[in-house]
């Protein structure tokens, strides 16, 4: 039992611990200072019914629908171009420079974590496909791997989204809030572009 659920919490940790559009997305809400706790809720809850939808092997369906997933990389793919040319604006316009007093509206964060985390193809290859691919592996034990990698998941979220808050004092200068911009637009862009022309 207990090997079944570190197994899970091992799968699970090492398929979201990279640095994608979600995740950069919520560590810069935590640098703002924000209130994420309502982001680290919609991530970790979202990951809990794709790897549920991927243990119940539904992502054995999903695997031979192919249209479904590229329909998703072409609009995700737009959607990180988009936001990613907004973090290039933000670092190469002191201007509109991201500081840490200026807070994204809880509505408009919560839209944009949704978008991150529902349209980003990835999140069903990796989490429903891949994960679950391994789950029903297990037999009947898959459900315990799926709930270690569940408890992975609200771990690993709920670190990057309240831990953030220990790089203030970084992030306290404009420099750094540029770096990490460009950083974000780099890694939105590459995401972007490979997700439309993978579809093309």
């Amino acid at each position: 039992m207990l090997a079944l659920l570190l197994a899970g919490f091992g799968t699970g940790l090492s398929l979201i611990v990279a640095i994608g559009s979600q995740n950069a997305f919520l560590l810069q809400q935590g640098l703002r200072g924000g209130t994420v706790a309502p982001l680290v809720a919609i991530c970790a809850v979202s990951d809990l019914v794709l790897i549920a939808f991927g243990v119940s092997g539904i992502g054995v369906v999903l695997g031979r629908w192919p249209t479904a997933i590229g329909v998703i990389a072409v609009g995700g793919g737009l959607f990180l171009l988009g936001y990613g040319a907004l973090a290039a604006r933000r670092a190469f316009r002191p201007s509109v420079l991201s500081v840490g007093d200026e807070r994204t509206p809880l509505r408009k964060a919560v839209l944009a974590c949704l978008g991150f985390t529902w349209l980003n193809p990835h999140v069903y290859l990796d989490t429903v496909l891949l994960l679950g691919s391994v789950a029903v592996a297990h037999g009947d034990g898959r459900w315990l791997f799926g709930l270690g990698a569940c408890v992975a998941s609200a771990v690993w979220f709920s670190a990057l989204g309240f831990g953030a808050r220990r790089l203030a004092g970084v992030f306290a200068r404009p420099a750094a809030w540029r770096v990490l911009d460009v950083l974000i637009a780099v890694t939105m862009a590459g995401l972007g572009v490979s997700m439309v022309l993978s579809r093309v």
